[in-house]
This record gives structure tokens, C-alpha cells and sequence, in this order.
């Protein structure tokens, strides 16, 4: 599993998911909320399914130079 998420992307998901994680607790206390954990895990991993099946990265590669 190769990583397609930049640091700057993998920082937002965990805040976001810990911000929407924490309304599990705190606000409406919904089951939602526990949406929150996916961006959480794919922060952890730094690999996003969606990501993959789109063809987007967000992480920045070297290019490799030759044929």
C-alpha cells in the first residue's frame, strides 16, 4: 500500500476526524459521529481508498528521470 497523502492533508483528516469523533461525546451525541474514526485511520495510515480510486495524491513523489 503505497501513501497518497501529503503531511499537510494527513494533519487536516486527524483534526477533522477528532472534531467530528468528539461530537460522539460532547453536542448532539450521535452515532455519526463515530464517522470521524475513517479520516482518523487514513491519517494514521496516510493511504486514502478514495484517493486510489479516483487517481489523486496528494503526497509529493521525486520525479524519476529516463525512459
Amino acid at each position: 500500500m503505497q501513501k497518497n497523502e501529503s503531511s499537510l492533508d494527513r494533519v487536516l483528516r486527524l483534526v477533522l476526524g477528532i472534531a467530528v469523533l468528539s461530537l460522539a461525546f460532547v453536542g448532539p451525541k450521535s452515532p455519526w459521529a463515530l464517522l470521524g474514526l475513517i479520516p482518523i485511520a487514513t491519517a494514521v495510515v496516510g493511504f486514502c481508498p478514495l484517493y486510489r480510486l479516483v487517481g489523486i495524491t496528494t503526497c509529493h513523489t521525486p520525479q524519476q528521470h529516463g525512459a
